[in-house]
């Protein structure tokens, strides 16, 4: 029968060189949003709960004049939506998937932004149940503007 502390201390000998190893790696950084939404906004928050729980830090400010900052940073009247963030360089305008958001970060397209017009149901942070449309997820650049995802 083996010593149960003989065992453990036996165990513990074995993985320190592991942990030390793992404990040496750098942890990976969280990508932050910044998101500026008018305060009476609810899925607006719910889209924030989904990026945060995709792994992405949210900074949230609150604004009453969300529009001036959509002027701001130049989003053209037909893509826009409820709330606009910026990550990265780009704008993203709307309900907008956190994956399409971390393709975008990946491919690091000449782009302006992405954004989701209107408010779809079924998009992040417009869950209705087992409700849901179709909606783009559509990117913009100084030419124009293309389908980047499709949901």
């Amino acid at each position: 029968m083996i010593n149960r502390r003989l065992f453990i201390g036996t165990l513990a000998a074995a993985l320190a060189p592991a942990s030390a190893v793992l404990s040496a790696l750098p942890m990976p950084e969280s990508t932050l949003i910044a998101v500026v939404r008018s305060p009476a906004c609810g899925c607006c928050g719910a889209w924030i709960d989904h990026l945060r729980d995709a792994g992405f830090t949210v900074e949230e400010t609150l604004s009453d004049d969300v529009d001036a900052f959509k002027d701001q940073h130049a989003v053209p009247q037909p893509l826009r939506s409820c709330h606009t963030a910026l990550v990265d360089g780009y704008v993203l305008e709307g309900h907008v998937p956190a994956d399409a958001i971390r393709t975008l970060l990946d491919q690091k397209p000449d782009a302006f932004g992405l954004a989701v017009p209107g408010m779809p149901i079924g998009s992040p942070g417009m869950e209705m149940g087992d409700q849901t449309e179709p909606f783009d997820v559509i990117l913009w650049n100084a030419s124009g503007t293309d389908v980047f995802a499709r949901y």
